[in-house]
């Protein structure tokens, strides 16, 4: 599976911004799907997580009430919906999949990984 995130980019604080990631190969409705951040100087931090249906969803407290996962089967995308932007959103993030679990801080532990987006939250 090919994973290739999109829509990253500089917004004021406040703002929305709507990130997506493109799956090719494999069969994508199979996966869950994640997406994680790395701020700069910092680690990895698990964003948010949905199921192969698409019918559950989780997110990281930090952006919780913020932030919409879905879930496109169909048309193979997966989409990160941001509203509210915080300086603090600011990093660069990645979309992953995996057949058998989600939520885990690290990369590497999942099956695929995309080669992230850079979203920079700034007035």
């Amino acid at each position: 599976v090919q994973l290739v995130e999109s829509g990253g980019g500089l917004v004021q604080p406040g703002g929305s911004l709507t990130l997506s990631c493109a799956a090719s190969g494999g069969t994508f409705s199979m996966y869950y799907m994640n997406w994680l951040r790395q701020a700069p100087g910092k680690g990895m931090e698990w964003v948010s997580s949905i199921n192969p249906s698409g019918g559950n969803t989780y997110y990281a407290y930090s952006v919780k009430g913020r932030f919409t996962i879905s879930k496109d089967n169909a048309k193979k995308t997966l989409t990160l919906q941001m509203n509210n932007l915080k300086p603090e959103d600011t990093a660069v993030y990645y979309c992953t999949a995996d057949a058998n679990g989600f939520g885990f801080e690290s990369l590497s532990d999942y099956d695929y990984r995309g080669q992230g987006t850079q979203v920079t939250v700034s007035s």
